[in-house]
């Protein structure tokens, strides 16, 4: 076991006595813990699984203000999305860019009436938008960033200059429309710099993966899933940010039975490996309706292509993959879209499914189904604040006010504001490129490595490169990640297994990249770096490869097929 989790382990045992406990680290858990700690406020943290292993590992990667908001008439959260976007734009410039989207529009007047109708309250699926309404729906989205303007202003383009800006795309497309979002490259990393960053500002605050807590007859009791070992602990108030989980996790926290509060819908993603599509979208999302009204987006994700995704109800939570019909659904959509590019299976990498939790709704039409956030006391012995839906790019927001309810309970004073407050390698980021040279000339680093370095850890690769050393070697031929930068994880940043190393800490599963012979690296350095045995590694490894295969499309087959495709491109 790595010493960060041992001494946390002494830690807890050492002092058991908490203000708050929250349950659930995905994003908006992480961030209540973050804004609960920055207060001065002892925090314990707990997650069964990996940290940002959920529904947090399964967004379609924007950092967007949710146009389409509005024509629910959700304006309270368009602006709070849109502020939440703009400040992740600056405090984690290393892993949050600017997205130019573009929305190919084949009508003038076409869901005007449908617009208003649901901007009234009634529901059903949405007629296709057409200009009108999409130009007063991103007339308003200028206007709600009007005093704090970071990117440009939407634009218009008409039939023939759409021809000649996108000429891959459908015939149909009378007009385009381009307004500005933003994207994240690592989303799963941000939630670990925000665990580093509380461990540094707050030490006596506690973080733990791959434990459960229940409510027993003595109190509540954390139980290790690694080693068996337990602990009592003694909170004043416990959170629940299970997402999904949230309604099984009332009782199992000591909560008395609610009416379901959260219900889910699953949300499906591809990955390709398609560099004429790759082209053919010139730096920008294309943002589209599908021929049920659903919208789907596709847009460059690092070298490869982010193509979703899918809206459908679920009526218990669970751990989800793309099924077949689903991926034939985004496979299709893209080849409505882009009819002159041959989209075919075979061009996908990896395919990713997670739950959204949303309000329990009516609404027949998922789309229409509110992504605003909530939260509901629970009175008992020990209080317990429900977290209720809530979207990636406002989990500040929403951890902001689970924390200021929280205070008001404890009777606490908010002493800091994290609006403005940068995260991890977002503190002082000069930019990927300064970086980057600094690393060439400090660390005599390739600049292919410096690269890496750079847009992966932001300020903080000077450390990760120190950590590294002069004789560090790659993993494997065909990638930049290296053995030392692996150990380097595996010590600092909560690493129990390898599914956390090839899904979560780095993008070497969501890129394509994942080889057998990567596997068997990741492997040998977390033997070597941890107490783990022979046998409890290779358990290990067959777990990741079967995580693979049943959950993201990528069989032993498929690896072992990459090392002989790396390897040639290496020749």
């Amino acid at each position: 076991m790595p010493d960060q989790r041992t001494k946390i382990w002494q830690d807890l045992n050492d002092d058991s006595a908490f203000d708050v406990v929250v349950v659930g680290g995905g994003v908006n858990g992480i961030g209540t813990y973050r804004e609960l700690a920055l207060q001065g406020l002892r925090v314990l943290l707990v997650e069964r699984g990996d940290f940002a292993s959920g529904c947090s590992a399964a967004p379609s990667r924007m950092i967007h203000g949710g146009l389409r908001y509005l024509e629910n008439g959700e304006f309270d959260l368009v602006r709070e999305s849109l502020q939440e976007r703009d400040a992740l734009l600056l405090n984690a410039p290393h892993m949050v860019h600017p997205l130019p989207t573009v929305i190919p529009i084949t009508s003038t007047f076409s869901g005007l009436f449908n617009a208003a109708a649901s901007f009234l309250g009634r529901s059903g699926k949405p007629a296709r938008r057409g200009a009108l309404p999409i130009k007063l729906g991103l007339g308003l989205y200028d206007w709600v960033t009007r005093k704090r303007r970071l990117m440009p202003k939407h634009s218009f383009a008409g039939r023939r200059q759409t021809r000649e800006n996108w000429p891959g795309l459908m015939a149909e497309a009378r007009y385009t429309a381009t307004y500005h979002d933003a994207w994240i490259g690592f989303p799963e990393r941000l939630c670990v710099e925000m665990l580093q960053d509380v461990a540094q500002a707050a030490p006596r605050c506690l973080a733990l993966n791959y434990a459960e807590i229940r409510k027993e007859v003595g109190g509540h009791t954390v139980t290790c899933q690694r080693s068996g070992q337990s602990a009592q602990v003694a909170p004043r108030l416990i959170i629940n940010a299970t997402g999904a989980w949230l309604d099984e996790t009332v009782t199992q926290l000591g909560g008395a039975a609610q009416k379901r509060m959260v219900e889910g819908t699953k949300g499906s993603h591809l990955i390709l490996d398609h560099p004429e599509l790759h082209a053919a979208l010139k730096g920008s999302m294309v943002f589209f309706e599908n021929d049920d009204g659903r919208v789907c987006i596709v847009f460059p994700f690092h070298d490869r292509v982010l193509a979703g995704s899918t809206d459908i109800r679920v009526s218990h939570p669970g751990r989800v993959r793309c099924e077949p019909e689903e991926q034939e659904y985004i496979l299709t959509s893209l080849r409505n879209v882009f009819p002159g590019l041959v989209i075919a299976a075979d061009q996908i990498v990896f395919s990713y499914s997670g739950i959204r939790p949303l309000p329990q709704s009516d609404q027949d039409f998922t789309g229409r189904i509110s992504r605003g956030h909530d939260i509901r006391l629970l009175e008992g012995t020990v209080p317990q604040l429900c977290m209720i839906g809530g979207k990636w790019t406002t989990f500040r927001a929403f951890a902001a006010q689970a924390a200021d309810e929280a205070m008001e309970l404890l009777g606490v004073t908010r002493r800091t504001e994290t609006l403005q407050l940068p995260i991890g390698g977002g503190a002082d980021f000069a930019g990927a490129d300064e970086v980057a040279q600094s690393l060439q000339a400090t660390h005599g680093l390739t600049p292919d490595r410096a690269a890496h370095l750079a847009q992966r850890y932001g300020s903080k690769a000077a450390e990760v490169a120190a950590a590294c050393g002069p004789t560090d070697q790659p993993l494997a031929a065909a990638t930049q990640y290296s053995r030392a930068e692996m150990a380097h994880l595996i010590r600092t940043e909560f690493v129990q297994n390898l599914s956390d190393l090839a899904l979560r800490r780095t993008d070497l599963a969501i890129s394509g990249d994942l080889s057998m012979q990567i596997i068997e690296a990741l492997a040998d350095v977390m033997a070597e770096v941890t107490s783990l045995s022979a046998d409890q590694v290779a358990a290990q490894k067959t777990a990741l490869i079967d995580e693979l295969t049943t959950y993201h499309g990528v069989d032993a087959a498929t690896l072992n097929t990459r090392n002989t495709e790396r390897t040639a491109q290496c020749a």
